[in-house]
């Protein structure tokens, strides 16, 4: 309860920090939207006092694009991501042909080179930004095959159906020092560091400093000569390192999408500390589509509420900052595979009437400060 009281402070339980209305004015939302193979929707709510989560979908000639971004530190590593990593995938697609599994790898490479260029660039008037990262989830849809990239925990899950109902299957390897596979990874890649991964305050950490092992950005734990100026400028030791304490080396993953597979969820791990892979599964197979990532989101903040003991209608107004006392940033993409639209027999007049041109579907940069929210029905 330490870092609750923290956030609250001297104001009491959320006293002033409240905001007006009965809705929800951090949650934005897209809830229908149709791709060239079925329908997406989209939910982000925020916590931090600036949106560290970033979330975009395109559609593109090589597929449909989904990305999620769950930034730390600050929002500049997850924000760069939104506009760069998905030209690079396109460019090298077109450059190779096609999508592949080679191309994400690239793409992520490139978009790593190039923010750590940008930090080198400013780091000296600017120390903090070697201190920020993010994560980074990318899935193409493209015609029945889904290619995966992933740094850090956020999580793809399949929804399927098996043995008479629809069953969830976590496709996506998160690298989170809360794993003991991460673990063993992190101590035989630096077998001198015996400090590579601490548990501190219950939660095991690299360098007793992150959750994440892999990520773009967070060059004060990739290059030392960012190191010691950050952590000062941070009021911290500097870390003692020989080679890379982090990576940017994605799990990669392709697979080919039938019939039985009838959706997708896209989530930053905000998701899953309140709801495990089957009930989010459960509850997309059970509701409409229309809003069904706002539902994900909202039972999430329920279960987020039910743990402060707190009613729902309360947490739903508190301001940015003191609201991730409560619950962290949410990001959720829930991807509908219609097979009759995926299909390679693409002639039909039903795909051809999904061959729509569609710019980059992106969450608002920061929902608190603009009117973004209002596209979403008050919930």
């Amino acid at each position: 309860m330490s870092m609750l009281r923290a956030c609250l402070g001297p104001m009491g339980r959320y006293g002033t920090r409240l905001i007006e209305g009965e809705h929800d004015a951090l949650l934005w939302c897209k809830d229908l939207t149709q791709y060239t193979s079925g329908d997406f929707s989209i939910a982000v709510v925020q916590a931090n006092m600036l949106l560290e989560d970033q979330t975009q979908v395109k559609v593109s000639p090589h597929g449909t694009l989904i990305g999620i971004y769950d930034g730390h530190g600050g929002p500049e590593a997850s924000r760069f991501i939104t506009n760069h990593l998905f030209p690079k995938i396109e460019g090298f697609a077109e450059k190779e042909g096609g999508m592949s599994l080679d191309v994400l790898k690239r793409a992520f490479s490139a978009t790593e080179e190039d923010f750590i260029g940008l930090v080198d660039k400013n780091w000296r008037s600017r120390p903090q930004i070697a201190s920020v990262g993010s994560c980074c989830l990318v899935g193409v849809v493209s015609e029945n095959i889904l290619y995966l990239g992933n740094l850090g925990d956020s999580r793809v899950v399949l929804g399927t159906f098996r043995k008479g109902k629809v069953e969830a299957v976590r496709l996506t390897k998160e690298h989170n020092a809360g794993n003991i596979e991460v673990r063993e990874e992190l101590k035989a890649q630096h077998p001198d560091d015996s400090h590579i991964v601490v548990l501190k305050q219950g939660v095991w950490r690299v360098k007793g400093i992150i959750q994440v092992s892999r990520s773009i950005g967070d060059a004060y734990l990739k290059k030392p000569e960012f190191n010691k100026d950050t952590r000062v400028s941070l009021g911290k030791l500097p870390v003692s390192f020989k080679k890379p304490v982090l990576s940017a080396e994605p799990s990669l993953l392709e697979r080919h999408l039938y019939a039985e597979d009838h959706f997708l969820i896209f989530a930053s791990d905000g998701l899953w500390e309140h709801l495990s892979d089957q009930e989010a599964v459960d509850i997309v197979q059970k509701h409409p589509r229309n809003g069904i990532a706002k539902r994900l989101v909202k039972v999430a903040l329920q279960q987020a509420a039910k743990k402060r003991e707190i009613p729902y209608s309360d947490l739903k107004k508190i301001q940015p900052g003191v609201r991730r006392c409560f619950h962290d940033d949410i990001s959720v993409v829930v991807v509908y595979l219609d097979y009759n639209l995926m299909s390679t027999g693409g002639a039909s007049p039903m795909r051809r009437s999904r061959k729509v041109a569609m710019d980059s579907v992106n969450a608002p940069l920061d929902i608190f400060s603009s009117d973004s929210f209002k596209n979403c029905p008050v919930v």
